[in-house]
């Protein structure tokens, strides 16, 4: 019997040196490296289960992490990710270990404010069912108390916006195709936060002189200024998370996009329209095929 799929989720996260956080977080966030922290494939699940047992709660939590006194409940400290400094790509490896706070609590209040501002108001009221001032204040206080002014992690369902690739050079990806149910199954790629901010600033200002301020430019200025709130020495990780069993083997050796959105980068530079054309078309082909699957779901 298959047991139940991870999420369709890919992930944007930011792991950190211990050193940028304060020393009573740090001192959480190294018993977590001591004593064993989250499987990074494990991640999804874990938020999934997170989510439900607030909801299942008596009586229901508003944000997954939180505890009846409507504080961040203690254990969600330790919910983390580990990355070796010597598993990125021109890291220093005499950096030590990287930790990924998940970050679940003020990511779903940013949701939630998100929610507020743009779904219609039968909406809310139906989802909603306290004062959407006082859920609004609530998240905002969530927000504020976020140690770095910003959340470590960002994540999308069923796709990965194509600027994020941006950051990361194509020949460092992980691939592991183990099978599509197995939590080994991997497509993910790292970068170092210098390379990383480097290359969002150089497609920055080719795409704003092309595109204009829209569509790529607006993810890439507003990735920029995401990466602005992290230590210089962390490193950035593109994981592509549970999409890895929506896409077959083939498919998953065949994935060209990180070499693609670079490419156009280049004949942006180089002023060739019709390879950025060819390298579009080939995206929107690879990436219809999972827009089709979340039509169909």
């Amino acid at each position: 019997m298959l047991g139940v799929p991870r999420p369709f989720v890919a992930y944007l996260r930011v792991y950190e040196p211990l050193s940028a956080f304060d020393s009573t977080l740090s001192d959480r966030l190294r018993n977590v490296i001591e004593t064993g922290p989250l499987a990074r494939s494990a991640a999804g699940d874990h938020e999934r289960e997170m989510w439900f047992r607030s909801q299942l709660s008596v009586p229901p939590r508003l944000f997954p992490g939180e505890s009846a006194s409507g504080a961040p409940a203690s254990r969600s400290v330790y919910d983390a990710l580990v990355l070796n400094s010597k598993d990125v790509p021109g890291a220093d490896p005499r950096r030590g270990p990287l930790v990924c706070p998940l970050d679940v609590m003020p990511r779903s209040a940013a949701a939630l404010v998100g929610f507020l501002t743009t779904a219609h108001p039968s909406l809310r009221e139906a989802a909603i069912t306290a004062s959407v001032d006082s859920v609004r204040a609530r998240a905002a206080r969530i927000l504020s108390e976020q140690s770095s002014g910003a959340v470590h992690a960002v994540s999308t369902t069923w796709t990965v916006p194509l600027p994020w690739f941006v950051m990361f050079d194509s020949t460092h990806r992980r691939l592991v195709l183990a099978t599509r149910e197995a939590k080994e199954r991997e497509c993910s790629y790292r970068a170092t936060m210098a390379d990383a901010r480097d290359r969002v600033a150089h497609a920055y200002e080719l795409t704003i002189g092309t595109f204009g301020e829209q569509g790529p430019a607006k993810v890439l200025a507003d990735t920029a200024g995401w990466l602005e709130h992290f230590d210089d020495d962390s490193a950035v990780e593109l994981d592509y998370g549970g999409l890895v069993q929506l896409l077959d083997d083939e498919d998953l050796t065949a994935d060209s996009s990180c070499e693609d959105v670079n490419a156009i980068v280049a004949a942006l530079e180089a002023g060739d329209a019709e390879e950025v054309a060819e390298r579009f078309e080939r995206l929107r082909e690879f990436w219809g095929e999972l827009a089709i699957k979340e039509r169909f779901n």
